[in-house]
């Protein structure tokens, strides 16, 4: 229960250590054995996300402060791949290095791969250890 700042100080930093998304089968919903580990939605990695993603849409914007539709899904996936902290996921039966320009690649792979670490990142109740 979150009835003091120490509690909501333990809270953010719960999720600053982040959580693991295990990933699934969008037909089947079976585990794909692939997981992300995720930075909640209160977490500083996050907040610094959120930042770096006005700086990139400011950016990108024309003379007239317009974004193109390209230049904002590109922030989007570069904000969401900041969110994650760690992962497990092989290619050709090898582990794939962890970097934000693998993880950019990992979540354009599939849009239901961006949709279930999307959600995941933003439900506090995946990040809510008991006390």
């Amino acid at each position: 229960m979150l009835n003091d700042l120490s509690a909501i100080l333990a809270d953010a930093e719960d999720q600053e250590r982040g959580a693991w998304c295990d990933l699934l089968d969008p037909v089947t919903g079976r585990a794909t054995g692939i997981r992300f580990r995720v930075a909640g939605p209160d977490s500083r990695t996050q907040a610094k996300a959120r930042l770096a993603l006005s700086d990139e849409l400011a950016e990108a914007a024309d003379a007239d402060g317009r974004v193109s539709a390209e230049a904002r899904e590109k922030a989007r996936l570069n904000s969401l791949a900041r969110c994650v902290l760690a992962w497990e996921i092989e290619e050709d039966g090898k582990p794939v290095p962890f970097s934000h320009a693998n993880v950019v690649r990992v979540l354009r792979a599939a849009t239901w791969v961006q949709a279930q670490v999307d959600a995941f990142a933003a439900d506090r109740r995946t990040h809510r250890r008991t006390r």
